[in-house]
C-alpha cells in the first residue's frame, strides 16, 4: 500500500528537522542563554522601596525598575520618560506633560497619567506641613519645585501647577509608581511597604530577586517603551567590606562592570586586556561631619558641646592636610573640596573666601583662643572640663575611610584630641547612628564625627538642602541649623534669574565654610572599570568626562551591544587626556573592539536557510521523481 503522499511528506520533513537540529546547536544555546550584565560594588542595596533607600545604589535600581516623568540624557538635559513631551504656559505657572500612549506596566496593564497623579500626590500629601515621605530624600524635588497641585483631565495628560516660576520640574528624581500595585500605600505607611520583587514598573528593567548582601538581579521589561538595552538580564553583586574580592571577580571575568574600586586597584587594572578603566571628575564629595545636635538626648548624642562651637569646628579644620589626603588616599584621582556645591557645579560653585591651610601651629592656636586648653596630660578639654575624645564612624564599604580616618586621628592627637574610629555597616550607621524622627529620642546621634560622601544631581539644590534645618530626623547628618542659611536657600530657590539665585549660593558656600558643620575633605573622582569583550556600546554621562552607571537616569543602560557581534579593533593601547575640569592620572584605556551593525545579526541564521532551501528543494525533486514512478506502473 503506497502512503499517502501527505505523510510521507511529513515524515521527510520530520527528519529534515533533525538533521536541522543538529546543525543548530550554537543558537539554540543562545537562546537558552540569557546575555548577563554583571556589575560589582561595594555598597549593600538597603530597600527596594523609593523612599526608603539612602545608598547611591538604591536610585541606580530603582531607576531601572521605574521611569521618571522626565528621564536625564547623556549630557544630564530632560528627555523624555513616563511623559513623551511637555509645554509650559506663558505665565510660567502651568506645566502640561502628555504620558506617551499605549505605555504599560511590566505586568500588561495600562501605564496612565493616574500614576503620575498618585505618586505626585502622595509626595505633596506627606510634605504638608513639613512633614516627610518615608527617610525625606525624595522630598525635596516637589515641594522646591513649589507645586500646588497635580490632576489629570484624561488618561494621557498630566497637569500640574506651581505656585512660582520653576523649571526644576524636569529635573524631578521621583520615580513614576503604579497606582493599582501602590494604591494603599500613603504617607503614614509608606516606610512598612517592602516592595518585594518582582517590582512592577515602566522601566527597562524590572528587579526579580533580591538576596541581601549578595546581589539584586533585574530582567528585561517585555514592555519597555524605549530602545532595548542587549543585556537580557542585569545583576548587580555587593560585596559589602570586601572590594578585594570584587576586583579578583572582575579580573577573572565573572564581572563586566565595577562601581569604586580603589585608586591601587583601578591601577592594577590599567594594563589588563579588554579593559577600560574611569577615573572621571564626580558631583560628589567627602566630608568629615561633626555631630552639632544641641538637644539633650538620653543614652545618646554627642560625647561633648565642643562640636556645637564654630570656632571649634573651624580650629580642626587646620589640623586637616587635604593634599595629602588626595596624595596619599587617593593617589591623585580627587580635588581639595571646600565647599557643599562641588567644582562639578561649574555655574553654582563658588570658592570661599580665607580658605585653610594645613598647619598644626594654626590649629593649636585657634583652639587655645577658642577655650579649649590642655590638660595635665596634654589632652584638651571642652569648657566644662571634659577631655576631648572623639568618636569617628565610617562605613567599612570604602577602605579610603579607614584611611582617611588614621591620618585624621593622627592630625589630632598633634592638637591634643584623642579619635577612636571605627568601621560600620552603610545600612546600619545611616538608620541607627543618626537621627530618626519617627522615633523616641533614646540613644540616637550617638556619634561625634563621621566621614562619609554625597553624591548630587544636577541641580545643586540636592547638595544644599542637606544642611537646611528641616532635614533634622531624616537626610541631616550634621544635625546642624542655621537660620540665615536656611534663609539663603529658600531666597536662591525662589530667585526669578540663574545669576539671582548664584548670589544667594555664593553667600551659602562661604556661610557653610566658616561655620564648618562639614569639612570637604576632597572632591573625589568617580572610579570605575568595564570589559569591552562582552558588551560594546559604553556610553557615559556626561559624554565628556562621565562613567557609563551610577550617575543620573537609565539611559546609558539602553544603548549597550552585545560585542560578539563586533569586529575587534587593531590592538593598541590608548592613554585618555583627562578632561577639563578633572584631577588625577588620566584613564587609561585598553583596546576596545569597534562595533559592527547588529541589525545584521550572526551570520549563521542565513547560513542555516541556504541549507534548509536546498534541502526543501531536494525533498520536493524526490517526490517528483516518485510521483512520476509511481504514475507510469499505473500506466502500465
Amino acid at each position: 500500500m503506497r502512503s499517502p503522499l501527505r505523510d510521507r511528506f511529513a515524515r521527510t520533513l520530520a527528519a529534515f528537522g533533525l538533521a536541522l537540529a543538529v546543525l543548530l546547536p550554537a543558537a539554540s544555546a543562545r537562546a537558552a542563554t540569557p546575555l548577563v550584565l554583571r556589575i560589582g560594588q561595594v555598597d549593600d542595596l538597603d530597600s527596594l522601596n523609593p523612599f526608603e533607600t539612602a545608598l547611591e545604589l538604591g536610585y541606580e535600581v530603582f531607576t531601572l525598575n521605574y521611569d521618571l516623568l522626565v528621564n536625564f540624557g547623556q549630557n544630564n538635559e530632560p528627555v523624555p520618560g513616563f511623559a513623551d513631551s511637555w509645554t509650559q504656559s506663558a505665565d510660567q505657572l502651568t506645566w502640561t506633560f502628555h504620558i506617551r500612549a499605549g505605555m504599560k506596566w511590566s505586568d500588561g496593564q495600562p501605564a496612565t497619567s493616574a500614576d503620575v497623579v498618585y505618586t505626585y500626590q502622595l509626595e505633596l500629601n506627606g510634605t504638608k506641613d513639613g512633614g516627610s515621605v518615608g527617610l525625606g530624600y525624595l522630598d525635596p524635588y516637589l515641594r522646591d519645585s513649589f507645586v500646588s497641585s497635580v490632576t489629570a483631565p484624561d488618561p494621557s495628560t498630566v497637569v500640574i501647577k506651581t505656585s512660582r516660576p520653576t523649571s526644576k520640574l524636569v529635573s524631578s528624581y521621583i520615580p513614576i509608581l503604579p497606582q493599582h500595585i501602590w494604591k494603599t500605600v500613603t504617607p503614614a505607611n509608606v516606610g512598612d511597604f517592602k516592595n518585594n520583587p518582582p517590582i512592577v514598573g515602566t522601566g527597562p528593567y524590572q528587579a526579580v530577586e533580591w538576596k541581601s548582601g549578595q546581589y539584586v538581579r533585574l530582567v528585561r521589561n517585555p514592555y519597555y517603551w524605549g530602545k532595548q538595552g542587549a543585556a537580557d538580564q542585569v545583576v548587580i553583586q555587593f560585596f559589602p567590606n570586601a572590594p578585594d574580592t570584587m576586583v579578583a571577580a572582575f579580573k577573572n571575568n565573572e564581572l563586566d562592570y565595577i562601581h569604586s574600586p580603589s585608586a591601587e586597584q583601578l591601577n592594577q587594572l590599567k594594563t589588563a586586556p579588554n579593559t577600560v578603566t574611569l577615573a572621571t571628575e564626580g558631583n560628589g564629595f567627602t566630608q568629615l561631619n561633626f555631630n552639632t545636635y544641641n538637644k539633650p538626648i538620653p543614652s545618646g548624642g554627642a560625647s561633648t558641646t565642643a562640636l556645637q562651637d564654630p570656632a571649634f569646628r573651624d580650629a580642626v579644620g587646620y589640623a586637616i592636610d587635604k593634599q595629602t589626603l588626595i596624595d596619599k588616599v587617593l593617589l591623585g584621582y580627587g580635588s581639595v573640596g571646600t565647599t557643599q556645591v562641588p567644582a562639578w557645579e561649574r555655574n553654582w560653585h563658588v570658592e570661599p573666601n580665607d580658605v585653610r591651610q594645613f598647619s598644626i601651629d594654626t590649629a593649636n592656636q585657634k583652639l587655645d583662643a577658642a577655650g579649649y586648653p590642655r590638660g595635665s596630660d596634654g589632652t584638651r578639654v571642652d569648657k566644662q572640663g571634659k577631655p576631648l575624645n572623639l568618636r569617628l564612624y565610617f562605613p567599612s564599604t570604602d577602605p579610603s575611610y579607614a584611611k582617611d580616618a588614621q591620618f585624621i586621628q593622627d592630625w589630632y592627637s598633634q592638637i591634643g584630641i584623642k579619635v577612636s574610629s571605627q568601621g560600620l555597616d552603610a545600612d546600619t550607621l545611616a538608620t541607627d547612628e543618626y537621627l530618626d524622627g519617627s522615633k523616641p529620642l533614646k540613644g540616637q546621634l550617638n556619634y561625634d564625627m563621621v566621614i562619609w560622601a554625597w553624591q548630587g544631581d544636577p541641580d545643586p539644590n540636592a547638595l544644599l538642602v542637606i544642611l537646611t534645618t528641616s532635614t533634622i530626623g531624616n537626610t541631616s547628618d550634621s544635625q546642624w541649623s542655621n537660620a540665615h542659611y536656611d534663609q539663603l536657600y529658600d531666597q536662591q530657590n525662589q530667585a526669578a534669574t540663574d545669576a539671582e539665585r548664584k548670589t544667594y549660593m555664593a553667600q551659602m558656600q562661604q556661610l557653610f565654610y566658616d561655620q564648618a558643620p562639614y569639612h570637604i575633605l576632597y572632591y573625589d573622582n568617580n572610579l570605575d572599570a568595564y570589559h569591552t569583550d562582552k558588551f560594546g556600546g559604553w556610553q557615559t554621562q556626561p559624554a565628556q568626562g562621565g562613567s557609563p552607571f551610577f550617575v543620573d537616569g537609565s539611559i546609558n543602560y539602553t544603548v549597550l551591544t552585545d560585542a560578539t557581534k563586533a569586529t575587534p579593533a587593531p590592538t593598541a593601547t590608548v592613554n585618555a587626556e583627562p578632561t577639563a575640569g578633572s584631577s588625577g592620572p588620566a584613564a587609561s584605556v585598553a583596546p576596545a573592539p569597534v562595533p559592527a551593525d547588529t541589525s545584521s545579526g550572526s551570520p549563521l541564521p542565513l547560513i542555516i536557510g541556504i541549507v534548509a532551501i536546498a534541502a526543501l528543494l531536494v525533498v520536493i525533486l524526490l517526490m517528483t521523481q516518485r510521483r512520476r514512478k509511481a504514475t507510469e506502473e499505473d500506466d502500465e
